[in-house]
């Protein structure tokens, strides 16, 4: 048994050095890909903006479908995070710093906290940071009733999606996830990003008014939340992930079996800026987003890793227990029917 898990180890980290070779960005290609994202998001909210006068709801027709460009803002900042987008870190960070006042999120404390997600996933003992709160079915059953409704209602598809979605991106954010013991770095990003939001949203109101901010802007960015928390819950949240006790637990094996490959339509994987090749960018998170089809058409087997549709996705809302002995996630009456 030793020596499989030695092997699937070395598996994996040959894997590591191969991808290694797609770290580099490209700079016209970075700067082409803002552009045809800033623009087009630019274009959306100005005419969405303009339609007011025809029709709210048209407005909020077009402020949603715009919600999309504001998904793919977020992984260009997701990318500047991981040094991977620009060559240069001040052009990443600055970069990162505009697009999160658009997306809502203060970028030192997302980079920050970003990292420590992938330097724990799939780490049974050292949960809490970036993760989708997830219990194994023995410390469920050890939970106290309150406890255990608690996290039935926080596990609902309503909540964790709908709720919880809007409520991270559109209040939490505002200061750092801990703010107690926030370090002063963490603060300055958070209060540095709700200032310059506060003065964004202050411009529209004065410029159009609280239906600009009502029909315009918000739809956009709760549909922007509810769909990129689907992103990152499918992504860590399917049957067959990975999740290990300290001892058992290395960075490489979590990354390549603990992320999903989330397979879209052509539109839908443009939108999400090849972020459902999950299982690649946890593997090798430097590599830009638009180099990940490079490495799914040079290595044909990464296709088969992790793979999840979009009707298999659907079934991952229900899965909210890791069952330690099965190795897998199940659902709360799957977990029932285990034995104690």
């Amino acid at each position: 048994m030793e020596h499989l898990q030695v092997a699937k180890q070395d598996a994996v980290l040959s894997w590591t050095r191969r991808l290694a070779a797609y770290r580099t960005p490209i700079p016209p290609r970075s700067r082409f890909e803002l552009v045809i994202t800033a623009l087009p998001f630019s274009f959306l909210f100005a005419l969405s903006w303009w339609s007011l006068a025809i029709s709210p709801w048209l407005s909020v027709s077009l402020s949603m479908v715009n919600a999309g460009f504001i998904i793919r803002l977020f992984v260009i900042q997701h990318d500047c995070g991981h040094g991977a987008f620009f060559l240069s870190r001040i052009w990443n960070t600055w970069c990162g710093r505009i697009i999160g006042v658009l997306t809502l999120t203060p970028y030192a404390v997302w980079k920050q906290n970003h990292a420590l997600h992938h330097a724990t996933t799939g780490n049974l003992d050292h949960r809490g940071t970036g993760d989708i709160p997830t219990l194994t079915i023995a410390e469920y059953r050890a939970k106290p009733l309150v406890a255990r409704v608690g996290y039935r209602l926080l596990r609902h598809p309503l909540v964790l999606f709908g709720v919880l979605a809007a409520f991270n991106f559109l209040v939490w954010n505002r200061v750092p996830p801990n703010p107690l013991n926030a370090r002063h770095g963490e603060w300055k990003s958070a209060l540095g990003n709700d200032a310059a939001i506060v003065a964004l949203l202050g411009s529209l109101y004065l410029l159009g008014g609280v239906p600009v901010l009502v029909f315009v802007y918000l739809p956009m960015m709760v549909l922007a939340a509810i769909a990129g928390t689907w992103l990152f819950y499918v992504q860590h949240q399917f049957e067959e992930t990975s999740w290990d006790q300290d001892a058992d637990w290395t960075v490489q094996n979590a990354a390549f079996h603990g992320s999903s490959y989330y397979v879209l339509p052509l539109v839908l994987t443009w939108v999400t800026a090849n972020i459902g090749a999950h299982h690649i960018h946890h593997l090798a998170s430097r590599i830009p987003f638009y180099r990940l089809p490079e490495v799914l058409r040079d290595y044909g087997e990464l296709n088969e890793v992790g793979r999840i549709t979009i009707r298999q996705s659907l079934g991952c809302a229900k899965l909210a227990l890791w069952d330690e002995a099965g190795r897998r996630l199940v659902s709360f009456s799957e977990a029932r029917k285990l034995p104690a």
